[in-house]
């Protein structure tokens, strides 16, 4: 995609922003361990994690673990997918947000706020309530990859539609992205409206608690149908993070140091769309995880990409495991949305974001 020269040229130079992003990786790797450990843990039920370990251990060694039914089903059937569900999801969100920064060179980019996740939305609303009429050839070829399928394509052109209304001479206009991405959003939310409208009850059951967000139904045949969606595109990324620091330096600059800025842009778009596809296929609208991770992370350890990326993978994973937690336990035992949680806290961030770039609260 570039040469090795200029490769090198546009990273950020070594020091101790470097030291520190390594540092913070290492110390995201801890959270999020830790993080998942609490995820296992709570729930409505009081089964025991500790006892679920001792019993893994003891059948990997070969003998014959001592653990009643019912927490063996708990744990390993309904909190472990929730837990892995949790991590690729916040991942795949927080990894997006960081990508579309990047491509646009603002910190307001962001899958939720500018219509991404609503387009994402809308491809997957199609299939849960036309799969089995006007879809059902589509739903019968994919299987169980027709959702995640549907909602990258609805992602994929708000992507593109947006970097097309946003982008002029190669410049981005952060008000033109900012009023596209609501008017793309009101356009995907008013036509998943009418499919709502034309779904039965138990389509609308499941409508309304999955518009909010939430993992609350998730089953290891939904990591299967997404893992890998999002394996693949956590693992692209790294080969982003030069194209992403030498866009930083503007697109002109990153053409005459070799990038091949179009073909570049294109694959960031489809990266982005795949990746929030496959997120809100399985766990609905959850907003604000791609603004606040990447913004709260470039604050910490700077702007290069090559460490700003995977951070953002490991902070969004923690992040979304915490407000799941949260969700579970605050109205025990029913459960909050999630994407009430991370609203709560991502809209007052995203005010300050914005506060901060017209220099208002510098003069308070």
């Amino acid at each position: 995609m570039e040469t090795g020269a200029s490769a090198d040229a546009v990273r950020p130079s070594e020091g101790d922003r470097s030291r520190r992003a390594r540092l913070a990786i290492g110390v995201l790797v801890l959270l999020l361990a830790a993080a998942a450990v609490l995820s296992l843990a709570t729930g409505a039920s009081d089964a025991s994690v500790a006892a679920v370990v001792r019993a893994w251990v003891t059948e990997l060694l070969g003998g014959h673990a001592d653990l009643s039914a019912r927490n063996r089903i708990i744990i390993n059937d309904i909190r472990l997918p929730r837990m892995v569900l949790g991590v690729l999801v916040g991942a795949s969100l927080a990894v997006s947000g960081a990508v579309m920064q990047g491509l646009f060179r603002n910190p307001l980019a962001d899958p939720g706020i500018v219509g991404v996740s609503a387009g994402a939305s809308l491809g997957a609303v199609s299939v849960i309530v036309l799969g089995g009429t006007v879809l059902s050839p589509v739903t019968a070829f994919a299987g169980i990859y027709a959702l995640p399928f549907a909602a990258f394509l609805g992602g994929l052109v708000s992507t593109f539609l947006l970097y097309r209304v946003s982008t002029r001479q190669g410049r981005t206009s952060v008000a033109t992205m900012l009023l596209a991405g609501i008017a793309l959003g009101a356009l995907a939310m008013a036509l998943t409206g009418i499919l709502i409208y034309l779904a039965d009850d138990q389509q609308l059951r499941d409508l309304t608690f999955w518009n909010m967000g939430s993992l609350a139904g998730a089953t290891w045949s939904k990591v299967l149908a997404a893992g890998p969606i999002i394996v693949v595109v956590l693992a692209s990324t790294s080969l982003l993070a030069s194209g992403l620091n030498a866009m930083t330096l503007g697109e002109a600059t990153a053409r005459h140091m070799g990038l091949a800025v179009q073909r570049f842009k294109t694959t960031a778009i489809v990266v982005v769309a795949a990746a929030t596809g496959a997120a809100v296929a399985v766990s609905g609208g959850i907003g604000f995880v791609g603004i606040v991770v990447p913004h709260l992370l470039r604050l910490l350890i700077g702007p290069d990409h090559r460490y700003l990326l995977p951070a953002s993978a490991l902070l969004g994973a923690s992040l979304l495991l915490s407000a799941d937690a949260v969700a579970r336990t605050i109205v025990a035992p029913a459960e909050l949305p999630i994407g009430i949680i991370t609203a709560v806290v991502g809209a007052p961030f995203f005010l300050w974001i914005l506060l901060r770039r017209r220099g208002v609260l510098d003069m308070l």
